[in-house]
């Protein structure tokens, strides 16, 4: 699901951009008050989770791949904002180092992934789970319904962003100039690999780790209520840490996820042309570790290394976020100090 830079047109960015911005600012105020010493390593953990995840990919037939994302997973445990954060910073990594995605289009991939997903996915786990207690069933049904259709959403609004392109952007003689695949293609090309396979592991996953916090960190599944110190966090680091190991599992998937072929692959496709755009922006950013590995590097060891540089990088950025909230919040606070006693 991750948009390659060259697949969508420059202004399609823009508006992309400029439609995710005012979700991270509402995120940023609304994090704010919530992020403590407590919350920011849950919310690094869960960052980290989301983007190991999707480094497991999975077959789809017709021979393109999927993976499942977690960002409702993140949204069950710390809300829906903190996800949008959480998320939209492990696809900055993921972007920035990998290659994974792109820069230009990194605000379409946070629209869909970071910012749809765990927003409708949160939605609808709050509908079924509603005023339940912690460990009822009725949050691990919200929480595989509620990461099915964040999934279904995310994929719908990639689906439609590659099917307008040809409509929207295309030479005079009609040859598409950025995605070539219009929308009766795109649309249900994307829809079937996440309605069929991405979308039922996001759901067992989703499921699977919510029932095991509802069994050992109960307070992390009530995002709404004041949470109390419970469990080994520890814990999930280490599962985390093994999930790392295993990612190689990922590289089994033959295949390129459907619009993320690069300019090679699309002309094994037999689509007869490269787009204009596409050859223009395609692999524009020299990513450090571009495809998860490195040069004359075997393919599993550099996947591992890769899987734990992510989770590195996407901690100390989650810290660093947590620094500044709160260096912001002890700001406000020394304002609100100073104005407090002049109004009695």
């Amino acid at each position: 699901m991750h948009i390659p830079d060259g697949y969508l047109s420059p202004v399609t960015c823009g508006v992309m951009y400029a439609t995710s911005t005012p979700f991270w600012v509402v995120a940023v105020n609304r994090v704010r008050n919530v992020l403590t010493h407590r919350t920011v390593p849950v919310l690094a953990l869960f960052s980290a989770f989301s983007f190991v995840l999707m480094m497991f990919n999975v077959p789809i037939p017709g021979g393109t791949t999927a993976h499942a994302v977690g960002a409702t997973l993140l949204a069950i445990v710390l809300g829906p904002w903190p996800a949008v954060l959480g998320v939209s910073t492990a696809l900055a990594i993921q972007a920035l180092f990998f290659g994974d995605g792109g820069l230009l289009t990194f605000g379409a991939n946070c629209f869909n992934m970071a910012i749809v997903m765990p927003l409708v996915g949160y939605f609808i786990y709050k509908v079924i789970s509603s005023d339940s207690d912690a460990m009822s069933p009725r949050r691990t049904i919200g929480a595989i319904i509620g990461s099915y259709v964040g999934i279904v959403a995310a994929a719908t609004c990639a689906g439609i962003e590659l099917g307008l392109q040809p409509t929207l952007f295309h030479s005079i003689n009609g040859t598409p100039l950025y995605a070539p695949y219009a929308l009766g293609v795109a649309l249900p090309a994307m829809l079937i690999a996440h309605l069929a396979v991405a979308g039922p592991v996001e759901a067992v996953v989703t499921g699977g780790v919510v029932a095991y916090l509802q069994r050992t960190h109960s307070s992390l599944i009530k995002a709404d209520a004041p949470q109390k110190k419970e469990g080994k966090v520890w814990l999930l680091w280490g599962a985390l840490g093994v999930a790392a190991l295993a990612t190689p599992i990922g590289l089994l998937a033959s295949g390129t996820a459907w619009g993320e072929w690069g300019v090679d692959e699309l002309k094994t496709l037999g689509l007869g042309f490269i787009p204009e755009g596409m050859q223009k922006l395609a692999g524009w950013w020299p990513a450090p570790m571009p495809d998860y590995g490195l040069p004359r590097m075997a393919a599993v060891i550099g996947y591992i290394l890769s899987a734990f540089v992510g989770i590195v990088l996407i901690a100390f950025l989650i810290w660093l976020l947590g620094r500044w909230l709160s260096r912001k919040n002890q700001e406000k606070s020394d304002v609100s100090t100073e104005g407090g006693p002049l109004e009695h």
